[in-house]
């Protein structure tokens, strides 16, 4: 059994070495195992602490074993100190071990999975393909530019010419209607009426008492 084994309670018989997940949970039993050792060994440097403290002049035989008890648990707990650090260097170095490991599984995955993507591809086909792509594009340019240029007669017309016809039309509407307006102004009006219209005929007073009474009854009434 090697010391690792030895140390980690690993059987090493058929000649297979620990996995990084293995040593890891080993390591951390082994700190929590030193930390309880730890907290033991404080309580009693405390207790011996006390005693020495009790005994004091009256018994220094007493105070002075005690004072040497808690000297080796003071030891005791500097060397567990140490191994823990030690221990926390070893963990950590084999974490990252495993982490890089399992980066490295994975990243040899990945390329694996791109060589079988570009196993069918080369550079020579895709400048091909890239070529045809671009070729096809500037048939589809030109032949959306010929659909949409104007054919015909229309581009070989003279757009001043067009304007000076306007101009001449308008001219032309608006000559005829001043001569329209000349014209009407030499058509006789007609006279107006000299004999006046018929007046209202007025109410005679027998009629205008009747119907103040009315009203006046209605107003009474309501």
């Amino acid at each position: 059994m090697s010391l690792l084994g030895k140390l980690f309670g690993i059987s090493n018989k058929a000649g297979k070495s620990p996995t990084p997940q293995e040593a890891v949970q080993k390591l951390r039993e082994t700190e929590e195992m030193l930390t309880k050792k730890q907290e033991f060994l404080e309580k009693k440097i405390d207790q011996e602490t006390l005693t020495a403290k009790k005994h004091g002049m009256k018994n220094k035989r007493a105070a002075l074993q005690a004072l040497k008890r808690k000297k080796r648990y003071m030891t005791q707990l500097q060397q567990i100190d140490g191994t823990l650090s030690t221990i926390e260097f070893q963990r950590e170095a084999l974490e990252n071990a495993n982490t890089n490991t399992e980066v490295l599984k994975n990243m040899g995955f990945a390329a694996k999975a791109m060589k079988a993507a570009h196993q069918d591809l080369n550079i020579d086909k895709v400048d091909d393909l890239m070529a045809d792509i671009t070729e096809q594009q500037e048939i589809a340019q030109e032949i959306t530019n010929a659909i949409s240029s104007p054919i015909g007669f229309g581009d070989d017309v003279d757009e001043d010419e067009l304007l000076a016809e306007l101009e001449e039309m308008e001219q032309e509407e608006l000559d005829r209607n001043l001569l329209e307006v000349e014209g009407t102004s030499d058509v006789p009006l007609p006279n107006v009426p000299s004999t006046s219209l018929p007046s209202r005929p007025a109410k005679k007073k027998e009629e205008e008492d009747e119907d103040d009474m009315a009203d006046l009854h209605a107003w009474a009434t309501n």
